[in-house]
């Protein structure tokens, strides 16, 4: 069942080949948390597998979510006159969002320190940051939730989780064109704002956040400008302009223009997709079922990325059409022509079921090939013994 081998020879050749290359030039990372986390990493022993603390930071995530979607499912549960999410849960957030940040910042100087860093490693960290990336930003939008009041709607919420998700991809297209991946500066402040938020919530309570602030705003105002702005003006400016520099220097891996726009044809079809879905819904699937949506939205989009991390790493052609696209296509052409309306909420619990079993298949199996191939365990220190 999961001995599927999705990659292929040539990229296989490729991870053999593979050599780390990075740049991260964020102030907040350089002078202040990198400080933190050569302290911290002295911490775990040496028989920790660095694969292990990068999983284990991961389900610190998901749980996080998950308790959250437990009490509050329709993200409805911040709105003023609605049962709030307990205090202590806010707490339980803000601890779990730093300790998954923390081991995700050590896991790699673990790895190196134990002598154990492999390409294997690498895919495993950022692929589970493509899905964590969403349940990041789902698990915030509890804070803030739906609410007439503040203006934020399930289409909003959606926007936001677009746009975040999009700047994921951004940074791993800029790595797939010139070789180097550039540290995005949004991820240690996210981090560290999320913490902040969550912490704060939990002292003064989820109402804080949704009194009006002068001129008429809200905070949620305020973020959504934030998100929207570091990626209008921070990150897609500078992705554009290292992949301009690497032009004029020659060192451009990708010889045309529609090779080097390739990996974001399957992204910008997956988001156009969704939003035709949304848009045309005859139920407005998006704002009855909006935990369901947005959670297939980041899984879909996490498989769609994990694709193009092994092509980037291996230096390998990118697939022009992911096959998750072709049932969601479908569906979407049922919907707009009135064909599914009557099975609308069927159609995305299968697909949601579709896109995260797959997704958990394609993980399992890439690591299973990848771990036999390179001769090495996912969960443990050591090689493995040849067949």
């Amino acid at each position: 069942m999961f001995n599927y081998h999705y990659v292929t020879p040539q990229q296989l050749a490729g991870f053999d080949k593979y050599k780390y290359s990075a740049v991260d030039t964020n102030p907040l990372s350089v002078y202040v948390m990198q400080h933190l986390w050569n302290k911290l990493v002295k911490v775990v022993p040496l028989w920790i597998a660095p694969n292990l603390l990068t999983f284990t930071g991961f389900l610190l995530i998901l749980i996080n979510y998950l308790l959250l979607s437990l009490y509050d499912w329709n993200y409805k549960a911040s709105a003023p006159g609605s049962q709030h999410i307990p205090d202590w849960v806010w707490s339980v957030s803000g601890f779990a969002t730093f300790s998954a940040y923390a081991l995700d910042s050590i896991d790699g100087k673990h790895a190196r320190r134990t002598l154990s860093s492999s390409p294997l490693g690498e895919l495993f960290d950022h692929g589970l940051d493509s899905w964590a990336t969403s349940l990041f930003t789902l698990s915030l939008f509890s804070v803030f939730g739906i609410s007439a009041e503040t203006a934020v709607s399930a289409y909003t919420l959606y926007g936001v989780l677009c746009v975040v998700l999009l700047t994921f991809t951004v940074s791993h297209w800029e790595k797939y064109n010139t070789g180097i991946l550039f540290l995005p500066w949004g991820y240690d402040i996210s981090q560290v704002t999320l913490t902040a938020v969550y912490l704060l919530t939990a002292v003064v309570g989820v109402e804080a956040w949704h009194k009006p602030l002068p001129f008429g705003y809200f905070v949620t105002d305020i973020l959504i400008a934030m998100v929207i702005g570091c990626s209008a003006f921070l990150s897609l400016p500078q992705t554009l302009y290292n992949i301009y520099l690497a032009h004029q220097r020659g060192t451009l891996l990708r010889t045309s223009l529609y090779e080097g726009l390739l990996p974001l044809l399957s992204p910008c079809l997956l988001f156009a997709l969704l939003t035709a879905w949304a848009v045309l819904s005859p139920g407005d699937v998006l704002t009855h079922n909006p935990r369901l949506f947005l959670w297939m939205t980041g899984v879909a989009f996490s498989n769609v990325t994990c694709r193009l991390i092994i092509c980037q790493m291996t230096n390998t052609r990118s697939e022009a059409f992911h096959w998750l696209l072709l049932p969601l296509a479908i569906i979407t052409g049922g919907i707009a022509t009135g064909a599914l309306a009557q099975c609308e909420f069927l159609c995305l619990l299968v697909y949601s079921v579709l896109v995260t079993t797959a997704h958990i298949h394609y993980g399992v199996c890439v690591g299973k090939q990848l771990s036999k191939h390179l001769n090495i365990y996912v969960f443990t220190l050591g090689k493995r013994h040849q067949d």
